[in-house]
């Protein structure tokens, strides 16, 4: 079966995506607490994270490694609006970016991104290690 990845269009179809959500990160009044400024990096990391998690290349993991994303979610109190918004804002931005609108592709990045907000949004919060999301690596999402 093909991957995730490969079936979305591979790195430039995801760079793609991550750029569009990430400009309306930026401009979006709930969001704009949790994306204050542009980081030139962010777009390229988020990139690789969401081709790792979809079956392609593990350069999230060589590069950055899990404790990188846990770290860039530490202290930032993630609250439930914002993590819902987050997630409607991500898939809105699958048919800006033109993404295949293939109803079990769909629903897998929406259980991607959903569980990756929940995880996020408690690591935000926690004070201790023993509070953080057990999650230490990629997640490798499927069909």
């Amino acid at each position: 079966m093909v991957s995730l990845y490969e079936f979305a269009g591979g790195n430039d179809a995801l760079h793609t995506l991550e750029e569009i959500f990430y400009d309306k990160a930026l401009a979006d009044p709930v969001l704009r607490e949790l994306f204050p400024v542009r980081v030139p990096t962010h777009v390229d990391h988020i990139t690789w994270f969401t081709a790792e998690s979809f079956g392609g290349p593990a350069r999230f993991t060589r590069e950055l490694g899990f404790p990188y994303l846990i770290d860039a979610h530490r202290g930032l109190r993630i609250t439930d609006e914002q993590r819902q918004r987050f997630v409607d804002v991500y898939l809105e931005s699958l048919d800006a970016a033109g993404l295949p609108a293939d109803e079990k592709f769909r629903a897998a990045v929406r259980e991607h991104i959903e569980f990756g907000a929940q995880v996020a949004q408690q690591n935000s919060h926690a004070e201790t290690d023993e509070q953080l999301h057990p999650l230490r690596e990629v997640p490798h999402w499927t069909w």
